[in-house]
């Protein structure tokens, strides 16, 4: 029966039976919190546990996440509802929030789902992406933050701290499994047994990464040999690492030299002012033993070799000049309940503080240290390394920052 115009007078009045629930304002520095599932190949991680989302929502904090999302990181939808999280089917819902955290770059289909005015968290993973990405975020204007430029109050930062601790204490497994006869390697036993030589192990970088690496290759018994281009963090490793152990200047032909005879070599090198160079040649990895292992942890970044390429957790090896490479820029995905856990620890404390502050544009005013990690605002890059490398505009937040003080 058509309703009578009483009857559509009523409805929106007091007088009329609610069916629905009546839209409840949002508090000031309440915060809607998307949560995708993300799309790109072999990425298992999510940003959020189970856990921090009960505390998001008991802080009146909304989270929404889409269904699956948290499967392959062995968090249920079960999990995510009885913690409060709103589930819905789709991506489009999710994209609708204040805030989206994701763990992956976009990718073209995500575009579409962007609301204007929002924040995204997510990877650079500048290698990867051309000029078009960041086009279609200044398109977009939306705040886009770069969780690997994130600092914290110390100016530590801790997104880069806590994947290095995994990538560095995965990259021996990884090694172990290629130089096994399983994978067509050399059928060695990495570390060392009596009566063997040891396995050789060259770690290029004196950061966490290798600090993680050289602990678990010692711990196996293998010979470890460390290189960097600055010798006050090859000191505070070995103060790390509390072991006497070899280290050298990157510039000498010690490196070449150990290169050569390396069963296994780690590039852990990070970029300085975003730029970087590869500090082992096509020539040296030609001179390495056959089926010896390259694992190149900086690919994210670019990479440490000249004969590196970027690969995926669906096929992370490929052999050049004899020698196995394994590329993959998302090492952490391989334990990812570890890797969310580890990830929904820096989260979750950093979007309680942009709650109380106001919100995420707030943050940005209210906290110079975090400035850094905002890499696009409202339509303009504020990163003048992208900028630069794309020949394209930017802004510098500081002065907008200086200017509303």
């Amino acid at each position: 029966m058509q309703a009578t115009g009483f009857e559509k007078l009523a409805q929106q009045s007091s007088l009329y039976p609610q069916e629905s629930l009546l839209a409840v304002k949002k508090k000031k520095g309440t915060l809607t919190i998307g949560l995708p599932k993300e799309v790109s190949l072999k990425e298992h991680r999510i940003g959020l546990t189970p856990e921090a989302v009960r505390i998001l929502s008991a802080n009146d904090h909304e989270v929404c996440i889409e269904a699956g999302a948290g499967a392959d990181a062995n968090y249920s939808d079960h999990d995510y509802s009885e913690a409060g999280a709103r589930i819905v089917s789709g991506p489009k819902e999710v994209y609708q929030a204040d805030v989206v955290l994701k763990i992956e770059p976009l990718v073209e289909q995500e575009f579409e789902f962007l609301r204007t005015g929002s924040t995204l968290i997510s990877a650079l993973n500048l290698p990867s992406l051309q000029k078009d990405y960041f086009e279609k975020l200044n398109k977009a204007r939306i705040t886009a933050i770069g969780y690997e430029l994130l600092e914290d109050e110390d100016g530590g930062m801790p997104v880069i701290r806590a994947m290095s601790e995994i990538a560095g204490s995965t990259v021996m497994l990884i090694a172990a499994e290629y130089l096994c006869n399983t994978n067509g390697g050399k059928g060695i036993l990495l570390g060392g047994i009596t009566g063997i030589p040891p396995t050789r192990v060259v770690i290029l970088g004196a950061g966490t990464v290798a600090e993680y690496a050289a602990r678990a290759a010692l711990g196996l018994g293998a010979e470890v040999r460390i290189f960097d281009k600055h010798l006050y963090r090859l000191q505070r490793l070995k103060y790390a690492v509390g072991r006497n152990i070899y280290t050298s200047i990157i510039d000498s032909d010690a490196l070449m030299n150990a290169v050569a005879e390396a069963d296994v070599v780690i590039g852990a090198l990070r970029p300085e002012s975003g730029y970087m160079p590869y500090v082992v040649s096509e020539e040296m990895v030609s001179k390495m033993k056959p089926n010896s292992v390259i694992i190149d942890v900086s690919i994210d970044q670019g990479g440490c070799f000249e004969t590196s390429k970027m690969t995926t957790l669906q096929h992370p090896v490929y052999k050049s000049l004899g020698v196995f490479h394994y590329c993959v820029p998302n090492i952490a995905s391989r334990v990812a309940q570890t890797a969310s856990a580890s990830l929904s620890n820096i989260f979750l404390p950093l979007l309680l503080q942009a709650g109380k502050t106001g919100g995420v544009e707030e943050m940005i005013y209210a906290h110079s240290w975090f400035l850094s990690s905002v890499y696009a605002h409202k339509g303009t890059l504020t990163n003048s390394l992208i900028a630069s490398k794309y020949n394209m505009r930017s802004k510098d937040l500081s002065l907008l920052l200086a200017a509303r003080m």
